[in-house]
């Protein structure tokens, strides 16, 4: 079966984080369209925007960012944006584990994203 080559996906990588530079914090699986983000400007929370590296061998990761989080959540996902506060979602993933906050807090975030075909 064919499939694409690592020069491809990391094409196909490099134009996804040029699309959607702009990361997020979740409090449950966002699927397909960005679900269960914070809400915005609760506790400081605000999507904060990136930079993604070169990607290499189908995988790209993005600069850290330290995102605001508000008392009271429990994250397990993030996602990525076209913008600040638009609709248009790109994709998203599991955290490396739950953090949960009693207390207002910032997370540091570094966003990776890997391609197959």
């Amino acid at each position: 079966m064919a499939g694409y080559s690592t020069v491809m996906l990391n094409a196909s990588l490099a134009g996804a984080g040029a699309y959607a530079p702009w990361l997020s914090l979740h409090t449950g699986d966002p699927g397909t369209t960005g679900a269960n983000e914070l809400a915005a400007g609760v506790g400081g929370y605000t999507r904060v925007q990136t930079i993604w590296g070169t990607p290499a061998a189908a995988s790209i990761s993005a600069q850290q960012v330290s995102i605001n989080v508000p008392s009271g959540v429990t994250i397990t996902y993030w996602g990525c944006w076209t913008t600040s506060g638009g609709t248009v979602w790109g994709t998203g993933g599991a955290l490396a584990a739950p953090q949960t906050y009693s207390v207002a807090g910032t997370y540091l975030l570094v966003a990776t994203m890997s391609a197959t075909g």
